[in-house]
Formats: structure tokens, sequence, C-alpha cells
């Protein structure tokens, strides 16, 4: 199999300036702290400048704070119904779109899926939404009785107009005998969705965390699994590992997860990370009030998934590792069923990735394990610290770019020649059109899921699906003759 070689270090610093060219000078300075040819030490001459806010007029692919807390922490909790406390609009947008798995019958005690707004017209604007809101609050506790509580998610007017959501959550809760989170998560805070997470940790931390488990029957091996939103069954994947361990999983965050989860994890013996962007601020709480441990782990590919499951194992007795090397056994068997009828078809395939706070570093070894090379990855709102995590998983000279312009994204793949690109659905038919094999890696494209044993194996066949799919040779990439002719 022909493969063109990765890029040199010399030869990506050429790349972006090349790309970096075409902006006018102010915009180009900016943009340039965004690009680095990686150096796996992390020496200061490659380090990514991140958490700024994008660049006005420049085309960007982040979400807002409303999303970050609406969307990812809070949308998710099964039992709890989530307003979206405002006009229509965003609620709409941000209804059903990060296919969040979870148990239970929709309408029932399931929400996950429903779409709860207030509603604003201009009336409300102008004399204030409160009354609305306390109104919705009490509609919601009489079409759905088995909702066990209600987050209340602003957006922007609410910040703007002063509406005290405190003050109804508080009278509302009081009134209805059932929690009432107010979540100040406008839009307009912060640079991207990445605060949204912080703001909705915080309000976890504010009115939910240790307020649950006075009945609890606790054991040593109970553990929380963190920052894992149940795309395509997910946190399930991940769950059936930890419990084959001889682990008891006492909460989910927040995929399939409950609010009473989320009040008795301070209970748990340890807590487990897997999207660090969105959930550190919880679990560094945990570790200063309840001194609960917490630990990274990534359940992408055997690689990882190998070595994250001693790694947790670390953490407890010799039943608990003998348990895991037992597990890790039985794996091998199928992981080597998986690579060996998938590897020989993706050798070689080079991947350029741009997706949130998570998947640019942790997918990065599940590819390798296939014998694809990440030939370019970044982050829609990383800050430095996932940077510096990033910096040793990757080749020297590797391109990294923060919340990139779709142009930029566009130049890098005419450069690298990548054979498949990872990133959202806003970028997906762009790299359609120019003839890229694509993956949705924010919702698995409808498929899924991609964590665990099982997911290795859904992961395999997608990537192997995208690439090698015939439709390709209708097409023509912008970098062939064809193509340039076209």
């Amino acid at each position: 199999m022909t493969t063109t070689p990765a890029p040199e270090r010399a030869e990506t610093e050429a790349m972006i300036a090349e790309v970096l060219s075409q902006y006018p000078k102010k915009a180009a300075k900016f943009r340039a702290k965004h690009l680095k040819a990686n150096d796996p030490e992390g020496s200061k001459e490659c380090e990514v400048k991140s958490n700024i806010k994008s660049r006005p007029g420049v085309m960007t692919i982040r979400g807002c704070a409303y999303a970050g807390s609406k969307g990812v922490v809070w949308g998710p909790v099964k039992d709890m119904v989530t307003i979206s406390h405002g006009p229509v609009g965003c609620g709409q947008y941000s209804w059903a779109t990060r296919r969040n798995y979870a148990h239970g019958h929709l309408g029932v005690d399931n929400f996950t899926a429903m779409q709860i707004t207030t509603d604003f017209q201009e009336k409300d604007i102008v004399f204030g939404g409160d009354p609305k809101l306390e109104q919705v609050c009490d509609e919601i506790v009489e079409l759905f009785p088995l909702a066990k509580g209600i987050s209340v998610q602003s957006e922007c007017p609410i910040g703007l107009i002063g509406d005290d959501i405190e003050a109804v959550a508080k009278k509302s809760s009081k009134k209805l005998d059932i929690p009432v989170i107010p979540v100040r998560c406008e839009g307009f805070r912060g640079v991207s969705q990445s605060l949204g997470h912080h703001i909705a940790n915080d309000a976890v931390r504010d009115h939910v965390l240790g307020t649950g488990g006075d009945s609890f029957e606790r054991t040593d091996y109970d553990v929380a699994l963190i920052g894992d939103y149940n795309i395509g069954g997910d946190a399930w994947a991940s769950r059936r590992i930890l419990e084959e361990m001889g682990l008891r999983v006492i909460a989910q965050w927040s995929g399939d997860g409950t609010i009473n989860e989320m009040a008795s994890t301070h209970l748990s013996k340890l807590n487990l990370i897997h999207c660090y962007r969105s959930m550190n601020y919880i679990c560094t709480t945990m570790e200063e009030r309840f001194g609960t441990p917490w630990t990274e782990f990534n359940f992408f590919g055997p690689t990882k998934i190998i070595s994250s499951m001693r790694k947790i194992a670390e953490f407890f007795d010799d039943e608990i590792k003998a348990k895991t090397e037992a597990a890790i056994a039985r794996y091998q068997v199928r992981f080597d069923e998986i690579t060996k009828a998938f590897r020989p078809r993706l050798e070689g395939k080079r991947v350029m990735l741009a997706v949130g706070g998570l998947r640019p570093r942790h997918t990065i070894g599940a590819y390798e394990d296939l014998g694809m090379e990440v030939v370019g990855t970044g982050y829609e709102f990383a800050h430095k610290d996932d940077y510096t995590r990033t910096y040793g998983m990757l080749k020297e000279g590797t391109v990294l770019y923060d919340d990139p312009t779709a142009f930029e994204l566009e130049e890098f793949a005419k450069f690298l020649k990548p054979d498949l690109m990872g990133a959202g659905v806003k970028e997906k038919y762009v790299f359609h059109k120019m003839g890229i094999p694509f993956r949705q890696m924010h919702s698995w494209d409808y498929s899924g899921p991609y964590h665990g044993v099982d997911g290795f194996a859904v992961f395999a066949r997608d990537m192997d699906i995208a690439i090698n799919s015939p439709a390709w040779d209708l097409l023509e990439a912008p970098w062939s003759k064809a193509g340039e002719v076209a």
C-alpha cells in the first residue's frame, strides 16, 4: 500500500505560514497563536493558545455557554425536566441533537429528548419572564408527576433583562416539593461552551451534590462514571468494563443518570472522569470537599482501554486487580479479532480531527490500533491543559489547531491529503464535497457506541465503511488533477 509520508516539522510550519499569508495582517497575527507544529516535549514554541474568544468575522465551529450547560451537563439527566428559559429558538436548535441514550419511558420517567421552553415573546422581554417561569414549573409537575427535578437553563435575554430566576426557583422548589435548579448559563457568557460546563458544574455543586445517599449502602468498590454522556450507548459500554473489573458504578454523569445519583456521588470511593474538559471542575470540588480521589481514563481502543483498566485497578485491592487481568485476557481475544479484520483495510490511512474538548486526543490511540495515523488535530473549546495532555500523543510536526476556521481546515486538508476527516456536522458536507470521507465525531454519525470493547468493533467498522466506500470513486479530491480542472 502506497501512503503519503507524514510531514516534517519544517513542512508543517511552512504550511501554516502559507495559510496565514491569506489573512489580513491583524487576523494572521491573531490566528498564528492558535496554529502550531507539534513538539512531543511541549516546548514553549509549540504551545497552542486556547480559550480565547473567536475572531469576529471568522467562521467558528464553537457553541455557546448555554449549549455547554444544557446540551452537555444537564440535558442528559434523564429524570429531570430541563427548561430552555427564553425564546423558542435556542431550545429548538439544541433539542435532541446529541443522542444521549437513557433507559425509561419518554415523557413518563425519562425527559432527555423533550423540548420544554418558556417561549419568550416581546411582552416577556419588556415586563420580565419570572411569572411565566413559575407557571411553566407548575405545569411541568402537573404534566409529569414522576419528574424528580427541574433545571432552568438561561438563554441570553434572561441575563440582559435581569430576571431573578434564583428567587423563582427557590419559591417553586418549596411549593412543588422538588428541586428546581437555576443555571445562569446565558449564551454570551465566556468564549465558548466550555464556560457553560463550568457554570453547570457549579450549579450541581451548590444545589445537588451531597444532598442524597442517606440510606445508601456503601461498599469498598463504589465508583462514579463522570463525563460520559452516553452518546449511542457509550456509558453503558464503559460501565460493563468497570463492573467486570469488580467495581460498582453508583452514578453516571450525566448520560442515563439521575438527580439522585448526582446527589449521592460524594459517597463514591473513586471518581472516574472520561471527558476532562466538561467535568474536571466537579471532580476537584469533590476531592476538596469530601476527599474523593479522581483519575482520568480512556476507553477508546484496545491500547487505551487496557492501560486505563490497569490504572483504575491500582486504586483498589488485589481482588480487583485479579479480576481486571482476567477481563483483559478475555477482551484481548476480541480485540485481536477486530484488528485482524479491519487493520489490513485501514493500515496507513491518514486522519484529521477537529472536535470538542475530549476526542481530538482520546481517539488517537484507537486510530493507531487500526494502523491509522492522526496527521492533524485540534479542539473547538479546549484550555491549555488539554493541549498539554495532547502534545506527547502525537509525532513531531503534526499540525495542531485551536478553534480552527473553515478556511484553515480546508487548506490543511488540501496539503495533508487525509483519507478521513473527523469533525462535527457543520463540517461534514464541506468535506464530502471535497471528496474526503468523513465521520461525525460528536454523535458518531447516528452510530455507536465507540467506547469499550464492543464499541471498538463499531468504531473500526464505521471507519472502514467511511474510507473504503466505493462512492468516493465517483468524486474527485481538490488535489487530484481532475479536481483541479473542475
